[in-house]
């Protein structure tokens, strides 16, 4: 018997609640949460509902309602209820309960930095996280114990050696098992590492450098140059992790959202130190918006998981119930907890990186070769190839109003992309700015060799630009007495959006339709944004490329005093070539322009 929705929706509370569909099995389907319940529940049974939730209406054969004081009641019950029936159609994640620390021991005289998957209340000593991965713990303990050459044995190792192991031979150990350091200077040592993984690096790095100093001017040289190096590494730590002096506590969410996937990075910042991400594949299921899609994320992220909450929560999206989910962290917190997507300065950095994340993640997830099958059957069949596609090719062409045009071929075939493939042509002897013009001449240069015997035989060109590029690439067939492989022009519509792109099928009057979730318009649009990406990448290489040639003496504004201060900041010149400009502009008496010129000057 079908569901009836006029007689339920008549009876229905007006007030704010939980619902819960259920099929014909008794299986829960999906659980929601309404400010008004009656609303809600009716827009179900309307119109222009996209084709996952016409597919869940057709499955519903009862709607069970919890009516709850206030819309955040509602809220939590629903993570709770989703968390516990886990239902096909709602964003669903992996309940991963335990974190790793990092553990400090205060009754050893020379104490190891540990991994600890969580805290123990006997141990006594000191936690540092949590971490959102182990595989952060371990990277940032190897970098310690690289730096600061403390010791990562167990306890009943350290007590029993008679002499120096390996790590100590590689300098990765002061031996303090065997009295190769004092007491002091280990725990000194160790310190330096717990404030490093605290945020607190720059502080780190002030004492060094004033150690250095005293050193050098003792003529201790070689223990001036141990602390030279450990400065350097120091720099390049805080440079991967923008480290800022403000520091702060953040959860960085950032989405990536393409046709035939999603991705979402969760960027772990505590004190003011990144100390990783975390990348999840939740499964849209029912097609929610990226706001909407986020917003359920993060709510189940932490209501329906019980994580440790920050003093902030950034998000690449602006929530649509941002200020009914603030409040439901805050009251679980029993803190107040900042929700925002505007950021500026370092949080603003870290929201970039966490969108990267999320997009290199989503790239690697379209690249599957699972994935890859099931788009080249598709185009195999839209084409209406007889044989299995083996090669596709795409060319994309880069510039910056004429200059440094590039233009790229990027090669895909049954596993993917076939990077070793790619190929990159420097375009010389056309007119700034003339697409077609340098369209033409890599082309030529690509299938003049295969037609002499030297090049892979394409079974599609993928051709970037629309009619003029497409007609383009015909005439150069034309010349070179290319006719067996298909020409498909790629136009991006009006909008310029994903799914409403024109497919031209070898001549600008015969076009291939192809449904927006369609796997192979999904494969044509991963093809040519992969070109894309590889042009650019080349042009702006080639574009930036400069030899390295300057000094600092050669940089206006860069007198004997500034000079110092950047020898005294970085621990040499090499370290100031490899600072970034933000980092230069950290240093005293560098203002934000002159950094610009002095890393302009050192790199072109």
């Amino acid at each position: 018997m079908s569901f009836n929705a006029k007689q339920f929706l008549s009876t229905v509370s007006a007030s704010p609640g939980v619902y819960r569909m259920f099929d014909d099995q008794g299986n829960t389907l999906y659980v929601g949460k309404a400010k008004r319940l009656k609303s809600r529940l009716a827009s179900y049974f309307r119109g222009n509902l996209n084709a996952k939730t016409q597919a869940l209406v057709a499955r519903i054969a009862d709607i069970q309602t919890t009516v709850t004081r206030s819309e955040l009641e509602a809220l939590l019950l629903e993570q709770s209820l989703i968390k516990e029936l886990r239902p096909p159609y709602n964003i669903l994640l992996r309940d991963d309960k335990s974190y790793p620390f990092v553990f400090v021991s205060d009754r050893h005289p020379y104490p190891a930095l540990e991994y600890k998957r969580a805290r123990i209340r006997r141990d006594d000593g000191r936690y540092l996280g949590p971490y959102p991965s182990s595989t952060a713990v371990r990277e940032s303990l190897s970098l310690m114990q690289k730096i600061f050459r403390t010791r990562n044995c167990e306890d009943s190792v350290f007590e029993n050696r008679t002499r120096p192991c390996l790590q100590y031979q590689i300098n990765r150990c002061s031996a303090p098992c065997v009295g190769y350091i004092s007491e002091s200077d280990y725990r000194r040592d160790v310190e330096h590492a717990i404030m490093c993984l605290q945020g607190k690096s720059e502080q780190v790095t002030d004492a060094l450098t004033n150690a250095m100093e005293a050193a050098s001017n003792a003529l201790q040289f070689e223990e001036a140059a141990r602390l030279r190096d450990q400065i350097q590494q120091l720099r390049q730590l805080q440079s991967r992790q923008f480290v800022d002096t403000d520091g702060g506590d953040a959860d960085v969410f950032a989405l990536a959202d393409r046709p035939g996937g999603l991705s979402v990075s969760v960027l772990t910042v505590r004190q003011g130190r990144m100390l990783g991400a975390r990348h999840h594949r939740p499964e849209n299921g029912l097609d929610l918006g990226p706001e909407a899609l986020l917003g359920e994320f993060v709510s189940q992220y932490y209501l329906g998981q019980g994580r440790e909450l920050p003093n902030e929560v950034i998000t690449s999206h602006p929530l649509p119930d941002r200020d009914l989910l603030q409040g439901a962290l805050t009251e679980r917190a029993g803190k107040r907890i900042r929700l925002t997507s505007e950021v500026r300065g370092h949080r603003a950095q870290w929201l970039q990186l966490a969108q990267t994340n999320a997009d290199q993640q989503l790239a690697s997830q379209l690249a599957d070769q699972s994935q890859m099958e099931k788009r080249l059957d598709t185009l195999k069949d839209a084409l209406q190839f007889d044989e299995p596609l083996q090669r596709l090719e795409c060319f994309d062409i880069s510039h910056s109003h004429g200059e440094a045009t590039v233009a790229s071929c990027v090669v895909f075939g049954p596993q993917g992309p076939v990077k070793e493939d790619y190929r990159r042509y420097n375009i010389d002897g056309v007119a700034a700015g003339d697409d077609y013009a340098a369209m033409k001449q890599a082309l030529t240069r690509r299938f003049k060799r295969m037609v002499n015997g030297e090049g892979k035989r394409p079974d599609v060109l993928l051709v970037d630009g629309g009619k003029g590029q497409l007609n383009m690439a015909r005439d150069v067939f034309a010349d070179l007495g290319v006719n067996d492989v298909l020409l498909l022009g790629v136009a991006k519509g009006t909008t310029r959006k994903p799914g409403l792109e024109t497919l031209f099928l070898e001549t600008v009057d015969r076009t291939l339709n192809l449904e927006g979730s369609s796997p192979a318009l999904h494969l044509i649009q991963h093809i040519r944004d992969e070109a894309h990406r590889f042009a650019i990448s080349g042009h702006r290489a080639k574009r930036d490329k400069r030899r390295r040639t300057s000094t600092l003496q050669d940089i206006p504004g860069v007198g004997p005093k500034r000079r110092r201060e950047l020898l005294r900041f970085f621990g040499g010149l090499q370290g100031v070539r490899q600072a970034s400009r933000d980092e230069l502009a950290r240093v005293p008496g560098i203002s934000a322009s002159l950094a610009t010129s002095i890393h302009q000057a050192l790199h072109g």
